[in-house]
């Protein structure tokens, strides 16, 4: 399988990034969410076996540099719109859970003519619709609750940090997501109004037990888009592509095979 590591320059050689480029045939861009691109990982191996997986590390993230100015989710957006370029990749596929649907959300609203379609992992991006409900702020829990929350069988699929360094990774990964998305947390204001002139065919797929953002939102979400499908998936939580990593992988490539 090929497999390589591309180290780029972008925006007038002023932003370095870092991605993994595995695999041939249709390119599926897979967009990490605040877990870092290790919990996206099996998902890129196993879309790689029929198609090609190019996988970002978003600066900052895994301690790539991050430039102070770069701290925006549009600036992620642009960012991964000109790798499409770079790679010349087309009729591309994004994948993004949790801010990485955000991040796929705002590269779509720009109707880039090399991008196919979307598919959503329980993203984040756009407000609640209720001032009664919130996004879970992972920091502001203790990691058993922020496990519980995020997983349906957190026994089975959570992973505590292995040691102090690996704790210090997952602090830093979690403190250059409060950069991107912040304040106000996790969503910008007015994304939702701009979703529904979104003409991008697209489907969300929603972890029903996920507890961070719960499965109204994900209807809510996928409501907003005018051309967007909603489905559920039964014992997954936040990342359905890790509690039910065959089933996600089967709605992806039946989404790609018929954009």
């Amino acid at each position: 399988m090929h497999r390589t590591t591309h180290r780029l320059k972008m925006f007038a050689e002023a932003l370095p990034l870092a991605c993994q480029d595995i695999g041939e045939g249709r390119p599926y861009l897979i967009l990490h969410g605040g877990a870092g691109p290790n919990s996206v990982k099996g998902l890129a191996e196993a879309l790689a076996a029929k198609g090609r997986a190019v996988t970002p590390i978003h600066p900052g993230f895994d301690g790539e540099p991050r430039p102070a100015w770069f701290s925006r989710v549009s600036d992620l957006a642009l960012a991964y719109l000109d790798l499409l370029e770079r790679l010349d990749l087309r009729d591309v596929i994004l994948v993004g859970n949790s801010i990485g649907g955000w991040i796929a959300s705002e590269m779509g609203l720009r109707m880039s003519p090399r991008v196919a379609g979307m598919v959503l992992l329980n993203p984040v991006g756009i407000d609640t619709g209720s001032s009664d409900r919130h996004i879970v702020d992972p920091l502001a829990i203790a990691p058993a609750e922020r496990a519980r929350l995020a997983f349906h069988d957190p026994a089975r699929f959570a992973i505590a940090p292995a040691g102090p360094e690996a704790a210090a990774a997952m602090a830093a990964n979690q403190q250059t997501l409060r950069a991107y998305a912040g304040d106000p947390f996790m969503h910008d204001p007015g994304l939702r109004a701009r979703l529904a002139g979104l003409a991008l065919p697209s489907m969300v797929l929603w972890g029903e037990s996920d507890g961070i953002v719960d499965v109204d939102y994900g209807r809510l979400f996928a409501t907003s888009m005018p051309t967007s499908r909603f489905v559920p998936i039964a014992q997954a939580g936040h990342f359905p592509h890790i509690e039910q990593l065959d089933t996600v992988v089967n709605l992806i490539e039946e989404f790609a095979a018929n954009r």
